[in-house]
């Protein structure tokens, strides 16, 4: 199948989960004489309140339920423990511009990203910008500029390689592509779309949901967040119990009710 050339919006796999090893908890119950039990079966949120309890050794006390538990601990700025909660994405159909933005964001997060020294982008895709999805007339300018750019980036592969294999003949092949490849790159445009395998907990999103779901964000990584967000509130509810979409102006934006928790 052809993959389109042009793409205007980002896909989030949602591909992985920390969970409770049962054995070990309970063993550490048991040795303690505690009990626990809770109402959730989501794992980040039986792993959220089992580390508040842990802080106060508050296992069998209170027997509030684990929202009414996430909620006073998020409420109270405890966001410790909403680091023990992580997840793991896949998200394709962004742009270099936007993930020059999204690693900014360091703690709790990790990141592997597509390597332009090592795959070949003569059949790259772009990211058209929000701003000119709706005006055909930049639509066609910024087009042609992709298209200018992508084409002297082929240019450039195809002329290179025969001077780096004559540079370099007992050189391994890979090698000599990896050459060819990181100096072509520079003329590529930020809108070039990436991949990138994303790590982060739940302190960490529940931040970039308020800082990159604000309509005062760049368009493109706020679309980002808003996707992110909206798997998250099916994924865990209880840890984004106070994140919310909302339309402002025409635009979904996220609102967090306790900021920077």
């Amino acid at each position: 199948m052809k993959k389109e050339k042009i793409l205007t919006g980002p896909r989030v796999y949602l591909v992985g989960r920390q969970s409770v090893d049962d054995e070990m908890m309970k063993a550490f119950l048991d040795d303690e004489g505690l009990a626990f039990q809770t109402d959730t079966e989501v794992p980040a949120e039986i792993l959220a309140e089992s580390a508040g309890r842990t802080c106060y050794m508050s296992f069998g006390k209170g027997r509030k339920s684990n929202q009414e538990y996430l909620d006073r601990i998020i409420s109270s700025h405890h966001g410790s423990v909403l680091e023990h909660c992580v997840w793991n994405f896949l998200v394709t159909g962004i742009s270099r511009s936007l993930t020059h933005e999204l690693i900014r964001h360091r703690a709790g997060w990790g990141y592997s990203q597509l390597s332009q020294r090592y795959v070949d982008e003569g059949d790259a895709q772009f990211v058209v910008p929000p701003f000119y999805r709706e005006n055909p007339e930049l639509y066609n300018k910024w087009l042609g500029a992709i298209e200018n750019a992508h084409r002297a980036y082929v240019e450039l592969v195809e002329a290179a390689e025969p001077y780096v294999e004559q540079l370099y003949p007992d050189m391994p092949k890979t090698d000599r592509r990896k050459i060819v490849r990181q100096s072509a790159r520079s003329v590529l445009p930020n809108s070039c779309e990436t991949k990138i395998f994303i790590t982060a907990n739940g302190r960490a999103l529940r931040h970039f949901f308020e800082m990159r779901g604000s309509a005062h964000a760049d368009a493109e990584i706020r679309e980002l967040a808003v996707t992110m967000c909206r798997i998250m509130k099916e994924e865990s509810p209880n840890v984004m119990s106070d994140v919310d979409i909302v339309l402002e102006d025409g635009i979904e934006v996220v609102r967090v009710v306790h900021s920077k928790v």
